[in-house]
């Protein structure tokens, strides 16, 4: 399976960046590829060797103006001119999409592709590691536009949150 990876490009805590570590060996040793923004910086670059270490494939996507730190050990790298384009190119590119710690830049992703499912412009899954309830914020907001009619899909159509690495990929072969 081709998964997409939102997440931060900063160094982090070791809370987070352990979980992260460990859904990086699972996607790894269970043969998937990682689909995700081609950097090597912070959480970004350490998600990709991760990954490369545990057996996994790597498929880049970066942009121009961040080619400087795109990761060199890829198993493909594509660079694009614009933010737009990289985002459209990421989702084609992937079979699901999963979320971990990040900043502006990520929930700006997670969004994009929430409103295009929200009109059924794909139909992949899309689930959230909450590490250490990183994103619970999140979750009560889209819980409430749920709850009082603003989304024309239910919820758990459109996103799942999962505690762990492992129930993330039980979600996806769910």
């Amino acid at each position: 399976m081709n998964i997409c990876v939102f997440c931060s490009a900063a160094s982090l805590d070791d809370r987070y960046s352990a979980p992260a570590a460990e859904f990086a060996r699972l996607l790894g040793e269970g043969g998937h590829t990682l689909v995700w923004g081609g950097s090597n910086a912070g959480l970004m670059g350490e998600l990709a060797d991760g990954v490369k270490a545990a057996g996994g494939q790597l498929v880049g996507i970066s942009v121009e103006f961040l080619q400087h730190k795109a990761y060199e050990g890829a198993d493909e790298l594509v660079v694009t001119a614009a933010l737009a384009e990289r985002k459209a190119l990421l989702l084609s590119r992937a079979d699901a999409v999963v979320v971990l710690v990040g900043g502006l830049g990520t929930l700006d992703e997670v969004t994009e592709v929430l409103e295009l499912k929200k009109h059924a412009l794909h139909d992949k899954p899309v689930v959230v590691l909450d590490t250490e309830g990183f994103y619970a914020g999140l979750r009560t907001q889209m819980e409430r536009m749920d709850a009082e009619g603003f989304l024309p899909r239910p919820l758990a159509e459109l996103i799942t949150f999962a505690d762990t690495p492992a129930q993330v990929f039980e979600q996806l072969k769910a």
